[in-house]
């Protein structure tokens, strides 16, 4: 605990060692559980790192990185180490919290999340169909995808990722419900794509490949938008940025997910597209696409009726579920946002919350 709550900050060993008034060896054998660290340390540490003393108590596994990180334009291999290990960290913790909430309610999904193994199945758009029927999506646009997610048994939630430049991450631990979270300060095409990007991880992918992150947004890009769905979209019209506009809000994904998608569809051509992508970049639009376009983002349920139900039916306070999971109220309502809210009430029994 005393390394994850470093990596959570993003300290080094040996700035962390610094703050803390021991040289880094010392803390590298803490660390590794060759040396106790005496209740002074511990004292300092939970200063030094912006958690309560008993943060160090717990007991839970701490796991490895996740199978995949998604960035938002760059390469995997541009994420940082310290990166890497801040998400990886925040992950951690929200599994041990989710491990504790779940101790006061019974979560049961609806559906199930399939395992497609992708050499079976041909390809990541193959899958997507599969997908789609298995959950029982009707033709067309997604309406909703979030709650979709968690109806198959999905923890969905918000981050900011210590300010790396990621869209999203899994995190999947055997008797654990998946966790996906979500950068906050996304609008919600790009959201809606990382999820649908993050929902093919945990389909097609147990293990790291080479090609996991395209077929990721291959499959993302055909559950959004089948191909027999979207063709009398594009069918016999000019793709233009007007028409792009125009798909945006009836489709619910970005004009730059609708062009890549009309490519793979061979409704533009290269030179149509290279210029298609110009005119988007000249504008500014690959990170932000016009404002007017903006469609409200969805809204995960789940954990904020989990903990909803310990604020208002367990009868918990704010700052009893914070000492609960051992962090200070304000970084609690840092991570869980308008989950937070709801005003305690009476006790009840151990409820069962259905995603």
């Amino acid at each position: 605990m005393l390394r994850l709550a470093r990596q959570r900050l993003g300290f080094t060993q040996k700035a962390a060692a610094a703050r803390l008034g021991v040289v880094q060896p010392v803390l590298s054998r803490m660390e590794n559980g060759v040396l106790a660290p005496d209740s002074a340390l511990l004292m300092k540490a939970s200063q030094v790192y912006q958690v309560p003393a008993d943060f160090f108590e717990i007991r839970d596994p701490v796991y490895g990185p996740p199978v995949s990180v998604h960035p938002m334009t760059r390469g995997k291999s541009d994420i940082t180490a310290r990166e890497l290990e801040v998400i990886t960290a925040e992950l951690n913790i929200r599994l041990m919290h989710l491990s504790k909430f779940l101790e006061g309610v019974d979560y049961k999904a609806t559906a199930d999340i399939p395992a497609l193994d992708i050499e079976l199945y041909g390809s990541p758009e193959k899958i997507a169909g599969t997908v789609r029927a298995h959950w029982g999506i009707p033709s067309g646009p997604i309406k909703n995808l979030t709650q979709l997610a968690e109806r198959a048994g999905i923890v969905i939630g918000f981050s900011e990722f210590g300010g790396a430049s990621v869209s999203g991450v899994t995190f999947r631990v055997a008797g654990r419900p998946p966790l996906i979270l979500l950068n906050r300060s996304h609008p919600a095409d790009r959201m809606r794509f990382t999820l649908a990007h993050e929902i093919g991880h945990l389909v097609m992918h147990r293990f790291p490949t080479e090609s996991m992150e395209p077929e990721a947004n291959a499959f993302a890009s055909a559950l959004l938008m089948p191909e027999a769905d979207i063709r009398p979209a594009f069918l016999g019209r000019k793709i233009t940025l007007e028409l792009l506009a125009a798909l945006k809000p009836e489709w619910r994904v970005a004009m730059q997910a609708l062009l890549m998608r009309a490519s793979a569809l061979k409704f533009v051509t290269p030179n149509q597209s290279r210029y298609l992508w110009q005119q988007i970049s000249s504008r500014g639009w690959r990170l932000r696409e016009p404002a007017e376009l903006d469609f409200a983002p969805e809204i995960p349920r789940v954990m904020h009726s989990i903990i909803s139900a310990h604020l208002t039916d367990l009868g918990y306070s704010l700052a009893e579920l914070s000492k609960l999971v051992r962090l200070h109220e304000s970084e609690f309502t840092n991570m869980y946002g308008a989950a937070t809210k709801s005003p305690p009430q009476q006790l009840r029994p151990r409820l069962q919350i259905i995603g």
